[in-house]
């Protein structure tokens, strides 16, 4: 499978997002979802693929910390483009057990318990929304942190078995936000408020100016280690 992700990143070096995203809705059909955050980056990719095929599985996670914002996101895209977005919720007996020993808040305490409450409320849901599935897309972009900064259009995730899709990985923020306005692509308004990249409510704040994108997620911590775990390379 390596050398076949190495020889598709060779075909597709110098193809555009909706190429890429055709080539592979076309290869894995029935097999390939679009993971969406509801970022901009992911809003964008939720147009381009509804534009080529209208019956791709698209799905978010609801971890139950999101904004207001993101709910009603969510009512916007589906009315929109005529679809029922899948979401995906976590174990609320898992939920109930991990606040109820260990605090509501408990991810400020250390990154552990941060990234146990992202495994709980993020890591298996997803594990449940892959069942069946052969390759995931989603909207990472390089620009967007130091973790970020070596991934290819076409990935091996090795943590979930499947092949990864980062159709946008060498876009700017300025040619995202110019496609969201050129196609009117519904976004989260809380992006007009200094929030360039949107998790879970507490974990999330506006950025100041000069700051990098990512510096609002999970602000208390070093850029190191700001994922949930859902990008990890291993």
């Amino acid at each position: 499978m390596r050398e076949k992700i190495e020889l598709w990143n060779q075909q597709l070096q110098d193809k555009s997002a909706e190429e890429v995203l055709r080539f592979f809705l076309n290869e894995f059909k029935g097999k390939i979802a679009l993971a969406s955050s509801l970022g901009a980056e992911d809003q964008v990719l939720t147009q381009m693929v509804q534009n080529i095929d209208k019956e791709a599985s698209i799905f978010t996670l609801d971890t139950g910390r999101l904004f207001p914002e993101t709910y009603d996101l969510i009512h916007r895209t589906n009315t929109k483009y005529g679809i029922k977005m899948k979401i995906y919720f976590p174990d609320a007996s898992k939920v109930e057990e991990m606040v109820n020993n260990e605090g509501i808040n408990l991810f400020f305490e250390s990154v552990e318990k941060r990234k146990r409450c992202c495994q709980i409320r993020k890591i298996q849901p997803l594990k449940r929304a892959f069942e069946g599935l052969d390759v995931w897309i989603c909207g990472l972009r390089k620009e967007q942190s130091v973790t970020r900064t070596n991934m290819q259009v076409v990935e091996w995730d090795e943590g979930n078995q499947m092949i990864k899709v980062n159709p946008l990985i060498e876009w700017s923020e300025s040619q995202v936000w110019d496609y969201i306005k050129e196609k009117s692509i519904p976004y989260n308004t809380l992006h007009d408020q200094n929030y360039p990249s949107i998790g879970c409510q507490p974990c999330t704040r506006a950025i100041m100016e000069g700051e990098d994108v990512r510096a609002g997620r999970w602000y208390w911590e070093d850029p190191d280690t700001k994922e949930c775990g859902l990008h990890k390379k291993k």
